[in-house]
């Protein structure tokens, strides 16, 4: 499926394309892996990227540009009811990293905001705690940094440390000057939580809902820009790409309405991937439903270099409903998150028997990284056979619970919890991807004119584990990075009109009827549900090599029927449908996860592993996954417009 590249010193193996497309195997040191340069410790990601990025390409099949054929002319208009539509900037997703983004570059063009579902529904829309930023002269930048290294077990890419701990500040204060209301002290300065992993106080907030808070600034400035055009309900099914000599270029994203199952072409200079994470691998995730890998899949699909995918965040405190005195009537799409500030405002973890066990584990307690406190959680559940344990913050005053907490408090009330009175049952679910489509330090990927921000991305900052409450801090710093190369691509760059018909269009199954196609939904609804499980039974917390191997077996084997029984129903590779498609993407997600956890042959942060339990510096390296060849490639992994158009 990919070709990576472990993180292990002398010989390894990778997979290498030729100029045919024939793919073959060899043994090889780090002196023979192409720009083996960004595999040095002494080299960071952001200076090296540019490198690792020019990577074999001869034998993809995308379309060709003609001769001296020229990509772009200028063209800032769209008609309302073309299914092909022209923009200077196209953005996948409208959360933080996406609408910041849009906001900046409409300054120079016109810009599509495409969103799977409504505008407001994504993962920057759940965030609980917080931005992270150094506000309070007490602190300091490079305390930040520090704190976010040691989160990160020391992967993170120090360069692009330092540039969001030192523009975090001016972004937040950007935010504010939009309208973005956070709570503020008694002294009238912002009011600023502590998490775990943070020797300060640094976290700026809105109650427990900052997320929504900022989600509705921006939004509120995106619709009221004349520049800026929102496309609700358009699925983004795969990136248009052309081959222009040693370059992959992106020229857009073919879409499905899915209110109206037609497909829509958006051609565009610049595309921003901003599509967030892919929690929805897993079947317990404080994500919501929209999180299912699109942008990640995509991007592998149209030959982007993946990094780190074995580092999947658990947050370990989720709402367990089992230990709700009212259950819920009906499951939940999206696990309930209890922010990490509970436990920095003072929330205290016990098991059952009423027993503080995090001292157990680490000195911090339950101020420690996520990575250690999700896994502290699963050893005392596996040990004790039980299936949640209990955070308690009801020592703390009432009216300051209440006060800071008020959307956890109301929630967890509406299930008969009062947790100014009892503490709150928790347990770990899948909440974040540390690792992405590989960005340099102006969100650049290998791909021209693909540029990327936010959860999507890996741009070396989280390393092995996410920082409590850096995750907003990356996406606005790396959105407002990205704004200058977009811009200078544009100016650069024309449009040619043609371009739309370079390749084959996705087709809507219509032909299948109404109950082929309920049969196919059904088939692909119970085979989803099988891959969450594979994925939280052998992919989790804590793994083995066994385990792994395990897992790739099982999904391999799923997908496979998965594809037979679609075929045999008369779907065909063109067809697209949102169900189908989220499916092909969680599918190209979970095998990515699976693949760069086989490849690291450590314990490092996120990534445990019963085989190597240890921390090995000498295998402090990023995880790599270059372009997968075309050939006896699956279904997940090669794009739709590469297939032969059937009738």
């Amino acid at each position: 499926m990919a070709t990576c590249v472990p993180a292990v010193s002398g010989a390894l193996h990778y997979g290498v394309t030729n100029c045919k497309g024939h793919s073959y195997r060899r043994s090889a040191s780090f002196s023979d892996v192409p720009n083996t340069g960004f595999l040095q410790k002494d080299l960071s990601w952001s200076k090296a990227v540019s490198k690792v990025l020019q990577i074999h390409r001869c034998g993809f099949s995308a379309p060709p540009l003609h001769k001296d054929q020229k990509l772009f002319k200028v063209i800032s208009s769209w008609k309302k009811d073309s299914p092909t539509k022209y923009f200077d900037f196209i953005v996948i997703g409208s959360g933080i990293a996406g609408l910041r983004y849009a906001l900046e570059v409409a300054k120079y063009g016109s810009v599509a905001v495409i969103t799977k579902a409504e505008s407001h529904e994504c993962n920057t829309n759940y965030a609980q705690g917080g931005v992270s930023a150094v506000l309070c002269p007490s602190d300091s930048v490079e305390s930040h940094i520090k704190d976010t290294i040691v989160a990160g077990a020391y992967l993170c890419d120090e360069e692009s440390v330092r540039v969001v701990c030192t523009e975090g500040p001016e972004r937040v204060r950007e935010l504010i000057a939009m309208g973005a209301s956070f709570d503020h002290g008694e002294d009238g300065n912002l009011h600023l939580m502590r998490e775990g992993g943070h020797s300060h106080h640094r976290i700026v907030h809105a109650a427990d809902m900052t997320g929504k808070e900022i989600e509705r600034a921006l939004l509120k400035e995106v619709i009221s820009n004349p520049r800026i055009f929102v496309f609700e309900h358009h699925f983004a099914i795969d990136l248009l790409t052309c081959q222009d000599r040693s370059d992959m270029i992106c020229l857009g994203v073919d879409t499905l309405n899915s209110k109206t199952l037609e497909v829509i072409r958006f051609l565009s200079k610049v595309t921003l991937l901003a599509s967030g994470g892919a929690g929805h691998i897993y079947p317990k995730t404080t994500n919501p439903l929209v999180a299912t890998g699109d942008g990640i899949a995509m991007a592998h699909r149209a030959q982007a270099v993946i990094s780190n995918m074995e580092f999947v965040q658990f947050h370990p405190t989720a709402l367990a409903d089992e230990g709700l005195p009212i259950k819920p009537t009906k499951p939940r799409e999206n696990a309930f998150l209890i922010t990490e500030a509970v436990r920095g405002d003072g929330g205290i973890l016990y098991n059952f028997g009423m027993e503080r066990f995090m001292p157990l584990y680490d000195e911090r307690a339950e101020l420690a990284p996520r990575d250690v406190v999700a896994r502290s959680i699963d050893d005392q559940l596996k040990k004790r056979h039980e299936k949640y344990v209990l955070l308690d913050i009801s020592h703390k005053p009432k009216e300051e619970i209440l006060s800071h907490f008020p959307n956890i408090a109301s929630t967890c009330l509406q299930y008969g919890l009062d947790i100014t009175r009892r503490p709150i049952p928790v347990v770990p679910a899948a909440h974040y991807m540390c690792g992405g489509v590989q960005a340099g330090l102006q969100g650049e990927t290998n791909v021209k004119g693909l540029y990327v921000a936010g959860e999507v991305a890996c741009t070396g900052l989280h390393g092995a584990n996410r920082l409590a409450s850096n995750s907003l801090l990356e996406a606005l710093v790396f959105a407002r990075r990205a704004v200058q190369p977009s811009v200078d691509h544009m100016k650069g760059s024309s449009l040619d009109l043609t371009a739309s018909n370079l390749w084959p269009r996705p087709v809507v199954p219509l032909p299948l009827g109404s109950n082929v196609t309920d049969k196919i939904m059904s088939t692909t609804k119970e085979l989803r549900a099988e891959l969450q499980s594979i994925m939280w039974d052998y992919v989790g917390i804590v793994r083995s090599t066994m385990r792994l191997e395990t897992a790739e077996q099982k999904i391999g084997s799923l997908e496979a029927k998965w594809e037979e029984s679609l075929f045999q129903h008369g779907w065909k590779p063109t067809m697209v449908g949102p169900e189908i498609c989220e499916m092909r993407n969680l599918f190209c997600c979970a095998k990515l996860v699976v693949s760069s956890a086989l490849s690291r042959h450590e314990s490092r942060g996120l990534h445990y592993t019963v085989d190597f339990p240890y921390l090995e510096e000498s295998k402090r390296l990023p995880t790599i996954i270059f372009p997968s060849s075309p050939v006896n490639s699956t279904w997940s992994s090669r794009q739709l417009h590469k297939q032969p158009m059937y009738q």
